[in-house]
């Protein structure tokens, strides 16, 4: 005798070998011997084997299931019945079996309520079913279409405006994540590679950014519309200065300025002038709310998303012409350049001049300060005092080193789509100069708001690793006492924050936040992160910007300093590479490299070492003739 068995919810059939009380015994039609549960026999027959599945499939197609569903009724039934009806007779074992597996390759139909026992679906429940399936039908056809416009090379239309997301962030419940996933398998092209191959990608920038923005700006990089600070700053005193800042030909959020005076004792008195938006800013309103979202200002190359709207810089920038609101630090410096003391003060700073650097580095370099050649230019004996100030604060701090290795600072310069890359040393007057009186008041303003027990944002470092902190901490790399970022209030929500604390501190009021207030770890944590994150997209930027300076300059064997292992430096850009096979090297050889492979999609450069550069000596003197 043969039985028919369901199994892992699918249907069987064997021959007895033996059977108890609570199992069976059977041979497999393929010849196999298995163990079964008696529970799970649905009906005993005397066909063959090969025989009996194959009938029962092709019965089992020509049943109607609507017409099955309308004779079952509403109330629960066993598998006999309905096949009695449907038959219209005692059922035979081929047709009982073929209509229990109709019946349970059916369950939008019927409801399975035991061994050989089923129900009919509700109306209602039923018709959501099938329009469902009809609705998954529909879906799949849409995305039959889709993927096979993306295997053609062509991007669907309604698949472009989701093509960022589905690259970034994808939502893989989409229609348009399943059409592109089922192309991206189907073609064996990655995602990112196939919508390139589909002329998704416009181009390389607009991709990273598209990314950088998903991530960071999700409702977009613009501000809406936001009130303008209502702030009258006629009340403030009027600062007895001609203050000057030292900027970039682009910079727009000038957030610091410098002032020199002489005094009667032979004193001169140090003004470090920092825009104040906080004054105009008020605790909780809208566009505080902003600088803590946005955080900072993002920089890359071609451009950069303010903190804050143009108007509100605008209004608190500190901008040539105008006397403007300020938070000030006055540093009374003796002829020695000894710092006798320090006063902080909010006021109005006549600015009379914004410089560029383009302008004053041919004029206020290296070379002028040592060979003077008499030419005068803007702020010429404030400058030349100043760089002299600014060494002795670099000697206080204990990091004046001549012998250091001279450090390159790259600025990139991106006008329809063409880079160019100009190097200026790091630590070049114009740049000490404004880097020392920063860290001086970073530094002061850190101490005095420690000293008032005023928590604050700060910047530590301890162990080799820098963190953030709201108490004052040692900073050992820049070899200060504490360092309290508060120079930039109108490009970091730490300095806005700090400005904050500050203005409290000279009011005498109670400072918006207090010692362990969560709402300050809170930003400080959040800023750091964001900051961390801002610096890291640019640094992309750069590297992609550096991959199509080596195309668009046609350069093909870069000159690199070796570094250590497989690690080089390639000369006049901020790039560092690994370059598999290098010969035995000493730190500080120059090699000639061959670019192999440039992919800026992928942002991958590869090369491979051609041959060391031989360095020029300088020939030996000739002896004196007279000696």
């Amino acid at each position: 005798m043969n039985v028919f068995y369901e199994e892992s919810g699918s249907f069987k059939v064997g021959t007895i070998v033996s059977r108890s009380d609570a199992s069976l015994q059977v041979d497999t039609q393929h010849g196999k011997r298995a163990k079964i549960k008696a529970a799970n026999v649905m009906l005993e027959f005397g066909l063959p084997l090969n025989e009996f599945l194959p009938a029962c499939d092709a019965l089992s197609a020509e049943i109607d299931l609507d017409f099955l569903w309308e004779c079952c009724g509403e109330g629960e039934f066993g598998y006999e019945e309905l096949a009695a009806d449907y038959f219209g007779h005692a059922p035979s074992p081929v047709e009982a079996a073929a209509l229990i597996m109709r019946l349970s390759a059916a369950p939008m139909y019927f409801y399975k309520k035991g061994r050989g026992r089923y129900k009919a679906a509700p109306l209602e429940s039923l018709q959501a079913a099938l329009a469902g399936i009809e609705r998954k039908k529909r879906e799949q056809e849409t995305i039959d279409g889709w993927v096979a416009e993306l295997k053609s090379g062509q991007l669907p239309a309604a698949i472009r405006p989701h093509l960022m997301p589905l690259l970034f962030r994808p939502d893989k419940n989409t229609l348009e994540f399943r059409a592109f996933d089922q192309a991206s398998r189907e073609t064996g092209l990655p995602p990112l590679r196939l919508a390139e191959h589909v002329g998704g990608i416009r181009s390389v920038p607009d991709y990273l950014m598209a990314g950088f923005l998903l991530e960071y700006f999700p409702k977009g990089a613009q501000f809406g519309d936001l009130p303008l600070p209502e702030f009258d700053a006629s009340g403030l005193p009027l600062a007895d200065v001609a203050a000057f800042s030292i900027d970039d030909a682009g910079t727009t959020e000038i957030d610091d300025a410098l002032s020199v005076v002489e005094l009667a004792n032979g004193n001169r008195r140090v003004g470090i002038h920092i825009a104040a938006p906080t004054l105009g800013i008020a605790p909780g309103s809208e566009l505080e709310r902003v600088v803590h979202s946005r955080l900072s200002t993002v920089y890359y190359p071609g451009g950069k998303i303010t903190m804050l709207p143009d108007s509100v810089v605008a209004a608190f920038t500190l901008q040539e012409g105008r006397a403007c609101p300020a938070l000030s630090l006055y540093a009374e410096v003796s002829p020695e350049f000894e710092l006798l003391a320090v006063e902080t003060r909010v006021e109005r700073v006549p600015i009379a001049a914004n410089l560029r650097h383009s302008t004053l580095e041919p004029l206020f370099n290296e070379d002028t300060l040592i060979n003077d050649t008499g030419e005068s230019y803007p702020f010429k004996q404030e400058l030349v005092w100043l760089w002299h100030f600014a060494n002795a604060l670099e000697r206080r701090r204990g990091k004046f080193d001549p012998t250091r290795p001279i450090q390159m600072d790259y600025n990139f310069d991106v006008v329809d789509d063409h880079v160019s890359i100009t190097v200026r040393k790091r630590g070049a007057p114009m740049d000490k100069l404004v880097s020392e009186l920063m860290i001086l008041a970073n530094c002061e303003w850190g101490r005095l708001l420690g000293e008032a027990d005023i928590p604050g944002m700060y910047r530590a470092q301890s162990m080799g690793k820098v963190r953030m902190t709201t108490r004052p901490e040692p900073h050992i790399g820049l070899g200060v006492a504490q360092y309290a970022w508060a120079t930039s209030p109108l490009r970091r929500a730490a300095d806005f924050v700090n400005q904050r604390q500050l203005l409290a501190m000279v009011n005498g009021e109670k400072p918006q936040y207090e010692q362990n207030d969560a709402m300050l770890f809170g930003l400080l944590r959040d800023f750091d992160a964001n900051y961390s994150a801002y610096l890291s997209f640019q640094d992309k930027m750069e590297y992609f910007w550096c991959l199509r300076w080596f195309t668009q300059e046609g350069v093909r064997e870069p000159v690199a300093t070796y570094i250590k292992d497989d690690l080089v430096r390639l000369d006049g850009l901020p790039m560092r590479l690994r370059v598999p096979g290098l010969p035995p090297l000493v730190n500080g050889d120059k090699i000639r490299l061959s670019i192999i492979r440039i992919d800026e999609l992928m942002l991958e450069i590869e090369c491979r070492f051609l041959a060391p550069v031989a360095v020029a000596v300088p020939p030996a003197a000739e002896p004196d003739a007279g000696a």
